[in-house]
């Protein structure tokens, strides 16, 4: 799948900010300059941009253009759908990605069902992921890809993005996500991955879906609590009554 030229504009810009390049409480240049500086027209600079209001990257001002806003840089957006190596690269983090588990199983494992109580027996991909920031673990991501639809996953792929494989060589398309947040007590295992000095983890429990509705992950990040921070970002949606 080959990426829109306003998705690369969109990315380069967000990389930008994220490295400071454009510092928050600056004006982008405005349409004219980029589209001149990327070589295409300003309505696909126009996309670009909308999505980096969406993101709350910015905010357009009548009148005097896109100012940059004040975000941390570390800062996980909970309520998107993007993979860790997106926002690796995005984010501007200096992470990687350890491969601990990669296990074809003819059910869900017992962590999986204690969390998803509802969800019924199906064959499926097990992984879990160790990311590490500065060579410091922070998230230990366990994730179940069910089969079908994802009938396989070369492990060289698990060690990198996911969502690239299934999206860019298998052509799924990814829409949404349910999730749900709390704090949690892990046990031994879990504690000495993430090498947290107790057993408490803040979790995210995720359903992500295809856009034609099929369930095809479950998804349970454990994440450091000393390091995690929830910060979302809202954007007013006018519905006339």
């Amino acid at each position: 799948m080959v990426k829109a030229k306003s998705d690369l504009i969109a990315q380069d810009l967000a990389s930008k900010i994220r490295h400071q390049q454009f510092k928050h409480g600056e004006f982008l240049p405005g349409e004219n300059q980029l589209a001149e500086l990327y070589g295409s027209s300003r309505e696909t600079v126009r996309k670009a941009l909308e999505q980096l209001t969406s993101l709350g990257l910015i905010q357009k001002i009548k009148g005097k253009g896109s100012i940059v806003l004040n975000l941390e840089k570390y800062s996980f957006p909970i309520s998107g759908i993007s993979s860790f190596a997106e926002l690796n690269k995005s984010l501007g983090m200096n992470a990687k990605t350890e491969l601990l588990t990669y296990q074809k199983l003819p059910d869900l494992p017992p962590i999986f069902k204690e969390h998803f109580p509802e969800q019924k027996k199906q064959a499926g991909i097990y992984l879990e992921r160790l990311r590490l920031i500065n060579d410091e673990p922070e998230v230990l991501d366990c994730d179940y890809l069910f089969n079908p639809p994802v009938e396989k996953l070369p492990k060289e792929e698990a060690k990198k993005s996911i969502y690239a494989y299934l999206e860019n060589k298998l052509g799924f398309d990814i829409s949404y996500a349910t999730k749900t947040i709390t704090v949690e007590k892990i046990n031994n295992d879990l504690q000495q991955k993430l090498q947290l000095d107790d057993q408490l983890a803040v979790l995210i429990a995720s359903r992500n879906f295809l856009a034609d509705t099929t369930l095809f992950q479950l998804t349970l990040s454990f994440h450091n609590p000393q390091k995690f921070k929830f910060i979302d970002f809202a954007r007013r949606q006018k519905i006339k009554l």
